[in-house]
C-alpha cells in the first residue's frame, strides 16, 4: 500500500509526555492531521468526546472489532483502544499526512498492515524522571501510579522495534527532534516522488 500521504505512528510509556509532544507538533505543522482513536476509558479533565478520544462503551467497541472497523486494537491499562481503519485509510490515499498516537502494540500492528509507517518511541530520560512526571500530572492514584511504572518496564523494551526514538528530556529539544523526524520524512527519494511528479517528470525521473 503505497500511498501518497505520510502515517505517523507515535508511542510512549503513560507520563511519558507524548500526547503534548504531539499536539505541540500539530500546532506548528499545518499538514499534519492528527487521527482520534475510540477508547473505552472515561475521560480525564477536561477531555472531550471526538477531540482528545472518542469515548464508546465496552459493547460498542467489541461490536466494532467484530465489523473490522478497526486498523488496530488493544487492551491498555485495562482499557481499550482502537484506531479506526476507514478514517486512517481515507486521509493517506488522499496524500495526507497522519500522526497516530497509541501504544507500543497498535504501533506494532499498524506496521504489519501497512509497512511503510513511521513508528517513533517516545523515551523518558528515567525511570526516576517518569515517576516524578506521574505524580506531577495528578490524575492517578498510587495503585495506578504503580502499574503504571510496572507496564513502562515492558513498553520500553519495545523501542528497539521502532524506527526513531525521541528522547523526551527537554521538551524543546524533544520537540526539534520529532519535527525533524516528519520533515526527513517528507524529503525522501520516494515521498518526493509522490509529491514531486511534475519536477521528476520534467527531469525524466518518472
Amino acid at each position: 500500500m503505497d500511498y501518497p500521504g505520510n502515517l505517523f505512528v507515535v508511542a510512549a510509556p503513560s507520563g511519558t509526555g507524548k500526547s503534548t509532544l504531539v499536539k505541540a507538533l500539530l500546532e506548528l505543522d499545518s499538514r499534519l492531521l492528527v487521527s482520534i482513536s475510540h477508547t473505552t476509558r472515561p475521560p480525564r479533565g477536561q477531555e472531550q468526546n471526538g477531540r482528545e478520544y472518542w469515548f464508546i462503551s465496552p459493547a460498542d467497541f467489541q461490536a466494532k472489532v467484530e465489523h473490522g472497523d478497526f486498523f488496530e486494537w488493544a487492551e491498555v491499562h485495562g482499557n481499550l483502544y482502537g484506531t479506526s481503519r476507514l478514517a486512517i485509510e481515507e486521509r493517506i490515499k488522499g496524500g495526507e499526512d497522519v500522526v497516530l498516537e497509541i501504544d507500543w502494540q497498535g504501533a506494532l500492528q499498524i506496521k504489519k498492515i501497512f509497512p511503510n509507517a513511521i513508528l517513533i518511541f517516545i523515551l523518558p530520560p528515567s525511570y526516576e524522571e517518569l515517576l516524578q512526571r506521574l505524580n506531577r500530572r495528578g490524575e492517578d492514584t498510587q495503585d495506578v501510579i504503580d502499574v503504571r511504572m510496572t507496564n513502562a518496564r515492558t513498553e520500553v523494551g519495545q523501542a528497539r522495534h521502532f524506527d526513531f526514538v525521541v528522547v523526551n528530556a527537554l521538551f524543546e529539544s524533544a520537540l526539534f527532534d520529532l519535527k525533524t523526524i516528519v520533515h526527513a520524512q517528507r524529503l525522501k527519494y520516494s515521498a518526493q516522488r509522490r509529491n514531486k511528479s511534475s519536477v521528476f517528470k520534467a527531469l525524466n525521473l518518472l
